[in-house]
């Protein structure tokens, strides 16, 4: 005699698993897999380990440093061009202010300045280089046309001239980095899209009835982000060359503290001819690190993202 199992009650049934969670699982997946080839790259570590110390600094600098530091009429005592000591750190400017002090709160506007211009232009070269490349005929012809345009047209100029004819400010500051710099990655993701586009899972879409938005959203983007992310790293330190260029150019608001700012006042009062090298270095030297630390994240993101150099 035969005996049938019981069938499962519904509570008992295992629960289906959705596509989205699929895709999800896939993403977090990558993520594991992108950490794990991140960590095999020393230098790439040490420029991330520098850029999080230099963030902790930015968002505690209250802390680190009250901003009464920072106030001119509490420091009639204090000496002016005081050069570093034991007293002093990194010494005092022309208005006798902790140049240290001067640092952290300006690293604030820097990384502030760099992260969000950037991510503006990544945004705008985003989307139109992903247009351009998969728009064809008179629509992709004019875009073409367009990225050619900003190529060409020197964008420290143009930022220049946006800073000059907006109001002085962080804001504006941004706002002309990101208007400007964002050719480059259009033209680089519009390569990358003409790429993506020649695949037979496009043309599986397509005959499917998949729209521009489909494709574009479903396929595209996915498909060019991580080389958006590679060039996002190596831009960030050029924003935050721009922003220091433009500050220095007294394009920028001078009662917000940021290492151009510093720099501008350096040059105000002749601290390079007059012997006061620390006033110099010390905001060029924080400009430099900050920039080589994006840089060296950028390549390690860069080799992971790109097969060639990965084959490499």
């Amino acid at each position: 005699m035969t005996t049938t199992a019981p069938s499962p009650s519904p509570s008992q049934t295992p629960k289906q698993r959705t596509p989205r969670q699929y895709a999800w699982d896939r993403r977090r997946a990558a993520l594991a897999s992108f950490w794990r080839q991140f960590k095999t790259h020393r230098a790439g570590m040490v420029g991330l380990a520098f850029l999080i110390v230099v963030a902790l600094v930015a968002i505690f600098a209250p802390v680190i440093a009250p901003a009464h530091m920072l106030d001119v009429t509490k420091l009639i005592d204090q000496d002016r061009f005081a050069p570093p000591s034991f007293e002093h750190p990194l010494g005092t400017d022309h208005q006798g202010r902790e140049i240290w002090v001067r640092l952290v709160w300006g690293a604030r506007v820097s990384l502030v300045v760099g992260l969000i211009a950037t991510g503006l232009s990544m945004v705008i070269g985003t989307l139109v280089g992903i247009a351009a490349g998969h728009f064809t005929g008179f629509t992709g012809a004019v875009l073409m046309r367009i990225i050619d345009f900003f190529l060409v047209l020197p964008s420290l100029i143009l930022a220049i001239v946006l800073s000059s004819v907006l109001s002085r400010g962080v804001l504006t500051i941004i706002i002309a980095i990101g208007l400007t710099s964002w050719a480059g990655t259009a033209r680089v993701v519009r390569s990358q899209t003409l790429t993506v586009e020649s695949r037979d899972y496009i043309e599986r879409s397509r005959a499917l009835g998949a729209g521009h938005w489909h494709i574009i959203i479903k396929h595209l983007l996915p498909g060019v982000m991580p080389l958006v992310l590679a060039n996002t790293t190596l831009t960030v330190g050029s924003a935050i060359i721009s922003e220091s260029t433009l500050a220095f150019l007294g394009l920028g608001d001078p009662t917000v503290q940021s290492w151009g700012t510093m720099l501008k006042n350096s040059m105000d009062v002749s601290a390079a001819t007059s012997g006061y090298w620390w006033y110099v270095l010390t905001p060029g030297v924080a400009i430099v690190l900050v920039v080589l630390a994006f840089t060296l994240m950028g390549r390690a993101v860069e080799n992971i993202v790109n097969p060639t150099l990965r084959s490499r």
